[in-house]
Order: C-alpha cells, then structure tokens, then sequence
C-alpha cells in the first residue's frame, strides 16, 4: 500500500488538514497538520487521527505508528 493512501486518507477524514506519512513498510511517522486540532489535547489529537487509520492498524497493515499533530500556526512555528 503506497504511503500517499495513508496521507488521503487522512486529509479526507480530518477537516482541512494536511499529512504526511512516512514510513518502511510496517512502521510509519504521521504529521498531520489542521485547525481541527485547535483546544484538543494531544490525547484527543492522536485520537482522531487514530480512528482514520484504524482499520489498518488492526488489519496489520500498520504495525507501529507515531504521530506528530499541530494546528497551522503551531505548524508555521516549527517551519
């Protein structure tokens, strides 16, 4: 499975966001980056993306996931 799915996924499940996925097969890196994640904690953050990815966690295609989450202007701090 190609890591722009993952991304698509992503970005079509989470309101105006932006994502990333990288990884090597099994393991993958997330940064999404969206004002949806304005006032949430890192918990309910990482929930959300979470529950767009779910089913490839339990299916396995996802063995291990790290996720980075930042609002936009978190984001342009960090650039």
């Amino acid at each position: 499975m190609r890591m722009d799915y993952f991304s698509d996924l992503v970005e079509k499940s989470i309101a105006g966001s932006k994502a990333e996925i990288t990884g090597d097969g099994s393991k993958f890196e997330a940064r999404v980056v969206s004002d949806a994640f304005e006032g949430l904690s890192t918990v309910k953050r990482h929930k959300l993306v979470y529950a767009v990815l779910d089913e490839h966690i339990k299916s396995g295609a996802i063995h291990a996931l790290t996720i980075k989450t930042f609002t936009t202007d978190e984001w342009a701090a960090v650039e």
